[in-house]
């Protein structure tokens, strides 16, 4: 019985170990939970609000799959789509579509990625990160320019910075 215990002893932290270190043909990732990507969303809605814009609001995983979308009573119709591939295009290539906006102009080296089906090149989709993963994007469309929707992106990242810093 005590050989047991004892070999029960030595073994226990090597399944602990055994369970914590990833197999040589797969990765973790982590992705935000759908309460997170809603507080995301609600804040950016909030600060777009706060400023008097209508507007709709995408949060996607790192895929680009949607996990959340919100619409302002009075957002137009186009901002569904384009609010999402916003989110979309910043999850996709790892960088905001503000950026994109500037890199991707006629004669630019990346001017090609604008005939990507789902790119959208113009401010409001910012990259969810945070301590050193990728979560996706977020998108805003209805305010007053690319700029304003970028802000507004930004707020509902704040707004989650406790939640995916670590």
């Amino acid at each position: 019985m005590k050989h047991t215990l004892i070999a029960l002893a030595l073994a226990l932290p090597l399944a602990a170990q055994a369970q914590t270190t990833p197999t040589a043909g797969t990765f973790d990732i982590k992705t935000l939970t759908p309460e997170t990507a809603l507080m995301a969303a609600q804040a950016a809605l909030a600060s777009c609000r706060a400023q008097g814009y209508q507007v709709g609001v995408a949060v996607v995983d790192r895929s680009g799959l949607t996990q959340v979308f919100l619409r302002d009573r009075f957002a137009g119709a186009h901002t569904v789509d384009v609010a999402t591939n916003k989110a979309w295009t910043a999850a996709s290539f790892r960088t905001s579509t503000l950026e994109l906006a500037t890199e991707s102009q006629p004669g630019k080296p990346m001017s090609g990625i604008r005939s990507t089906p789902r790119m959208l090149a113009v401010g409001g989709g910012v990259v969810i990160e945070g301590g050193g993963s990728i979560f996706g994007g977020i998108g805003v469309s209805g305010a007053p320019g690319g700029d304003a929707d970028d802000a507004c992106a930004r707020a509902g990242i704040k707004a989650i910075a406790d939640k995916i810093e670590f």
